[in-house]
């Protein structure tokens, strides 16, 4: 089994091995990964973070050892803290990354940084603080950066930087943590699940205090949460239905 590194910014997880194919997540710089199969352009890899699967492009990414991936995989994730910094390869030549890129293979790939890193667990107080920081981005299906980002890519990025797994989809992250039965129980920092019609989790976002809620809808926004669900005041309606509340810290 081969193994790789990305050494690029920003780079796409497809559900198909084609360039016009859905964008099912995004893989960032710094993000470890087994290849699963490899074919003459496209590789079909698995993410160490949350074992998500898609393909990416062969020029995309930087292979590396057993070992190595080992090495990495085993380490406490360091995490750049800014919207957006760089790292200096051998030449002194700048490439962008973005907040949330692991700085674990810095070595291996011979970059350098000289920015804001988190490399441990925060109290759950930070969550909703770390939140603001995507306030705004653009609705991306399958993004996870501040130039674009879905709901389930929100939480889980939120929570990647301070220290906590979430799985990639709203769907598996709704069978993380506890349920709790009210939303008078939660505190800021929890996950409001929503479903659609036929009982499917579509939709995540972040508990905040007094009745509102962070999530990515068209842009990462504020609206007001209640029993029934999300109401946005802009719409002056309903746009998503309760489901379940979890505690995931």
């Amino acid at each position: 089994m081969q193994f790789g590194i990305c050494n690029l910014s920003i780079v796409p997880l497809r559900l198909e091995s084609s360039d016009t194919s859905e964008l099912v997540s995004q893989v960032i710089y710094g993000d470890i990964f087994k290849v699963l199969e490899q074919r003459k352009q496209w590789s079909k890899i698995r993410l160490a973070f949350d074992k998500y699967e898609g393909w990416i492009d062969n020029k995309q990414y930087f292979e590396i050892t057993e070992e190595q991936y080992q090495v990495i995989n085993k380490q406490p994730l360091m995490l750049s803290s800014d919207l957006v910094e760089f790292v200096q390869d051998e030449n002194q030549l700048l490439n962008t990354i973005v907040l949330g890129s692991s700085l674990n293979g810095l070595e291996l790939l011979n970059h350098t940084f000289d920015g804001i890193y988190s490399d441990k667990q925060n109290p759950k107080t930070q969550i909703i603080s770390t939140a603001f920081k995507y306030l705004n981005t653009p609705y991306l299906w399958g993004g996870k950066t501040p130039f674009g980002i879905d709901c389930s890519g929100f939480t889980q990025m939120v929570y990647k930087l301070n220290g906590y797994k979430l799985l990639r989809d709203a769907s598996q992250q709704a069978n993380q943590g506890e349920a709790l039965s009210f939303i008078e129980e939660s505190e800021p920092g929890d996950l409001a699940f929503f479903d659609n019609n036929e009982g499917d989790i579509t939709h995540v976002g972040i508990i905040m205090k007094d009745n509102y809620i962070i999530h990515a809808h068209g842009k990462v926004r504020i609206d007001r949460l209640d029993h029934s669900g999300i109401y946005n005041s802009d719409k002056r309606m309903h746009t998503h239905k309760l489901r379940v509340i979890k505690k995931i810290i």
